[in-house]
C-alpha cells in the first residue's frame, strides 16, 4: 500500500470512528469510552484469574494445565481478556471479516487492564497475502497499533511475515493445526534478547501463535508473550 493510500485509509478511519464514538457497538446505547457501554462491558464474557499461566485456559485454579504440561508451546504465556463467548464474538466477527473497523479500539480496550508489563517490541500475527487481499487489512495490525499506543511500545508491521497461505485453522481438527500451520512463518530481522508481544484477535489452540513463537526464538527472542483478546474455551 502506497503512503497516500495509507494516510487516505488512516483518515476514513478517523471519520468512521468519530462518527460512532459515543455509541455502544453492542447495543446502541450512550457510551462513555471506547465504544461500549456499562452494561454491555459488565457483562462480557470476562475471563477469571484462575487459568493456565502458559495458554491462558480456564482451570479451577491457577497453574499449568494438563496440555502445556505434555506438549509445552514455544511461547511463553498467553493474556487473554474475555472467553471467545457471546456477545464479544459477534463483535469480533463482525470486525474481522466484515470490516467493522470502528470496534478495533473497543476490543483493543478490553486488553488494557490485563497487561502488566511493557514489551520490547509487538508484531502482529502475520497474514498470507492472498487472505490479506481478500480481507483489505490485517486485524491484529489495527489492534497492535492501538496496544503499542497504549503501553508506549514500538509495533514492527513487517518484522513477520505469512510465507504461505494455508487452510483457516478453525477448519481442521485439533491434531492437525500444528502440521497445517508448520513452517508458515518467517521472521525477517533479528529480535536479540527481546520480549516479544505478538497480537491476534481470538486464541483457540494455541497452534500459530506457537509456530510463530518458534520462529521468534530461532530469531533471538527470550520471550514471547501472546495478546488476544478472546480465548476459546474446550468443553
Amino acid at each position: 500500500m502506497s503512503n497516500s493510500a495509507g494516510s487516505l485509509l488512516d483518515k476514513l478511519r478517523a471519520v468512521l470512528w468519530s462518527r460512532l464514538r459515543g455509541y455502544c457497538l453492542l447495543c446502541s446505547a450512550a457510551a462513555a469510552r471506547e465504544g461500549l457501554c456499562a452494561g454491555c462491558a459488565r457483562d462480557l464474557p470476562w475471563l477469571d484469574p484462575a487459568v493456565c499461566s502458559s495458554c491462558a485456559h480456564p482451570l479451577p485454579e491457577p497453574g499449568l494445565c494438563g496440555r502445556c504440561i505434555a506438549d509445552p508451546p514455544h511461547y511463553d504465556q498467553v493474556i487473554a481478556a474475555c472467553r471467545y463467548a457471546y456477545p464479544l464474538d459477534a463483535l469480533i466477527q463482525s470486525y474481522k471479516y466484515r470490516g467493522r473497523l470502528a470496534a478495533a479500539p473497543a476490543l483493543a480496550a478490553l486488553l488494557a487492564g490485563r497487561i502488566r508489563s511493557r514489551p520490547d517490541l509487538i508484531v502482529p500475527m502475520p497474514l498470507a497475502a492472498q487472505r490479506l487481499r481478500e480481507r483489505g487489512f490485517n486485524q491484529a495490525l489495527e489492534l497492535a497499533r492501538i496496544i503499542g499506543r497504549q503501553l508506549d511500545a514500538p509495533v514492527s508491521a513487517g518484522l513477520c511475515i505469512k510465507s504461505r497461505d494455508t487452510p483457516p485453522q478453525s477448519r481442521l481438527p485439533w491434531k492437525a493445526r500444528q502440521r497445517n500451520i508448520r513452517g508458515a512463518f518467517v521472521v525477517l530481522g533479528s529480535v536479540e534478547g527481546c520480549h516479544v508481544a505478538v497480537v491476534d484477535d481470538v486464541l483457540t489452540t494455541g497452534a500459530t501463535l506457537s509456530e510463530l513463537a518458534r520462529n521468534l526464538k530461532r530469531a533471538g527472542a527470550a520471550r514471547v508473550t501472546g495478546y488476544v483478546i478472546a480465548r476459546t474455551v474446550s468443553r
